[in-house]
């Protein structure tokens, strides 16, 4: 399949199937927005505690929103999650939430979502989701924004000695295997939609 390479044509897969009428296209993003949360708090929950920061599958859920929602809607998505957390919703990986929990030590990998999500979205919806080749690229892009913030943020609490071992290796492997089922699961995306518009 070839890559859109015109970035004035901009699409993402759940514009594909779903598209946003005029009436109906604030509606459509607030469903969209409130599940992509849901879908955050759940991976958020599903943990394995290993120190500071607990192994989550937070990352597989903010590629896959960015790659299927696109930079506006997923970035959207994530101010809302954000906003849930700073009110005190419990929807972060930690217990409890409120304006304290972006002081901890994993703040900084919160402002790393945002950025993950939007680079992501934002080349999703010129082509990249829909050949594995170009998805992978994407996926390492937003791994590394993630990181890049939450690391920096990280060694506050842990020390530049400490801070590679408590805030990324161990998040490698589980990382690589979160890459691939979204490079899976976002081209068959594309290809099932592409099949249920021939079949109208």
């Amino acid at each position: 399949m070839t890559i859109n390479a015109d970035p004035s044509i901009q699409t993402s897969l759940l514009d594909k199937v779903w598209p946003a009428s005029v009436g109906s296209r604030f509606r459509r993003a607030v469903i969209l927005a409130v599940g992509g949360t849901v879908l955050l708090t759940v991976c958020a929950k599903i943990q394995i505690p290993v120190g500071e920061v607990p192994i989550t599958l937070q990352t597989f859920a903010v590629l896959l929103i960015g790659a299927a929602y696109g930079w506006r809607l997923g970035g959207a998505t994530l101010f809302l999650y954000l906003g849930e957390g700073l009110a005190g919703l419990p929807v972060f990986a930690g217990p409890v939430a409120g304006p304290a929990y972006f002081a901890g030590p994993t703040a900084g990998y919160l402002l790393g979502f945002v950025l993950a999500v939007v680079v992501v979205g934002g080349l999703a919806e010129r082509g990249w989701d829909r050949n594995p080749a170009t998805l992978f690229v994407a996926m390492l892009a937003g791994n590394a924004l993630l990181y890049v913030p939450g690391l920096l943020w990280l060694q506050g609490f842990t020390g530049w000695d400490g801070v590679l071992q408590a805030g990324l290796f161990p998040f490698l492997f589980g990382d690589a295997l979160k890459l691939a089922l979204v490079i899976v699961l976002l081209p068959l995306g594309w290809d099932l939609s592409e099949r249920l518009r021939g079949s109208d």
